[in-house]
């Protein structure tokens, strides 16, 4: 069975981003002039150690300028309800008018929400879910580090809820930062495997976008793009990080990927991930790697015309039929996360092949995404998918 587009007009989609995009090396230099002009005095940066080199010049700025910046550095892991917790009632304590996120996904994530909920009566347990944010009167700016989540545009945020030991989305427009700066020159000194697994997100990203049940053809350019993008020049990033044009163009992969998440979003790699994250550690980015080419595998039946457009986007050969050339694809796939060094089993991240059961009924429970899959995923599918990767 092949999937069929909706035709032009059928299907309504919404795109919402930033009033304020900025790409280009070296642009994240004209935040405090744009924050200056806007007259916000009080600002609140948050990040992660690696990255206080790169704070430091921001807040120097924004101080010659009459600004107050204070930092806060003590995001360590991927952050979960009780670490956004303590970052949020930190931040209430201070009298702050505008919120700079610096740093990957978990950091942007993390900015977004003590944006929305610094001067709200909601806790954050109330607003997980899509649509339950109720507003957000702080000004908010997102400046990525790494090439992967696409936070700085989307609607989304993901924290770790330590009972569940789930990650869960929180979906809602507000979230959709006031501006973004995306400035490969940051990511020049991305180690290595941040450079794999970030750029692996990236392109699922994609992927899980073009090939879905909403996929539509406005986020298709996207999706695309972002695919040749990503899959050309992530192995050069990864084994020259001063590669100027390599980081360029992952840096505007990763971007063509956050557009595709609010008006598109994700599948079934996406929720199989998420358990591994909350369980066992496994960083997200190493999680798709591990499992797209699984998940694409069984998706295929459902959409080998998708998926073969997919491969020809990452220069692989055609085959003589779609679901030939969507073979390929997967097989291109499964040989770039390997030669850019990530694991290629659960057993290395140290999964126990008993807990399977249990992070497949886990990974069923995250239907905002499993909705969008090309092919219905039963707990029994969950399962061999996780099992075809456990060695």
């Amino acid at each position: 069975m092949t999937t069929t587009l909706p035709h032009l007009g059928q299907q309504t989609l919404t795109l919402q981003q930033p009033r304020s995009l900025v790409f280009g090396a070296g642009c994240s230099a004209q935040c405090p002039d744009d924050l200056t002009r806007l007259g916000l005095h009080r600002i609140l940066l948050i990040c992660t150690p690696p990255v206080l080199k790169l704070a430091r010049p921001l807040q120097e700025a924004m101080v010659s300028r009459g600004m107050q910046c204070l930092i806060d550095e003590s995001i360590e892991d991927e952050p979960s309800i009780s670490d956004f917790q303590r970052i949020l009632a930190n931040a209430r304590s201070q009298a702050i008018d505008a919120v700079i996120g610096l740093g990957g996904g978990s950091v942007l994530d993390v900015a977004k929400l003590v944006a929305a909920l610094l001067d709200s009566e909601q806790a954050v347990e109330d607003v997980i879910g899509i649509g339950r944010l109720q507003s957000r009167n702080i000004h908010l700016t997102c400046i990525p580090t790494t090439a992967g989540t696409g936070s700085e545009v989307s609607p989304n945020a993901i924290l770790l809820d330590e009972k569940d030991l789930l990650k869960k989305g929180i979906i809602s427009p507000t979230l959709v930062p006031d501006a973004a700066y995306v400035d490969p020159d940051l990511t020049l000194s991305v180690p290595p495997e941040i450079t794999s697994s970030t750029g692996l997100d990236a392109l699922t990203h994609c992927i899980e976008a073009y090939a879905n049940r909403y996929s539509h053809p406005m986020v298709d350019l996207f999706a695309i793009k972002g695919i040749e993008l990503i899959s050309k020049h992530l192995e050069i990033a990864y084994r020259h990080g001063d590669n100027q044009a390599a980081r360029s163009a992952l840096a505007l992969g990763s971007l063509y990927g956050g557009l595709c998440l609010g008006p598109v979003n994700t599948g079934a790699v996406h929720a199989l991930a998420y358990p591994l994250g909350g369980t066992y550690k496994v960083p997200h980015g190493a999680s798709n790697a591990l499992l797209l080419p699984a998940v694409l595998e069984f998706n295929l039946p459902a959409a080998p015309d998708r998926y073969a457009q997919i491969a020809l986007a990452m220069g692989c050969e055609a085959g003589s039929t779609d679901l030939e050339t969507a073979r390929h694809g997967v097989e291109h796939l499964r040989h770039l996360a390997q030669r850019c060094g990530n694991l290629s089993s659960l057993s290395k991240w140290g999964v126990p092949q008993d807990a399977i059961e249990t992070l497949a009924e886990s990974a069923l429970t995250v239907t905002r995404l499993l909705k969008n899959n090309p092919r219905t995923l039963t707990l029994d599918d969950a399962i061999g998918i996780y099992q075809s990767v456990f060695e």
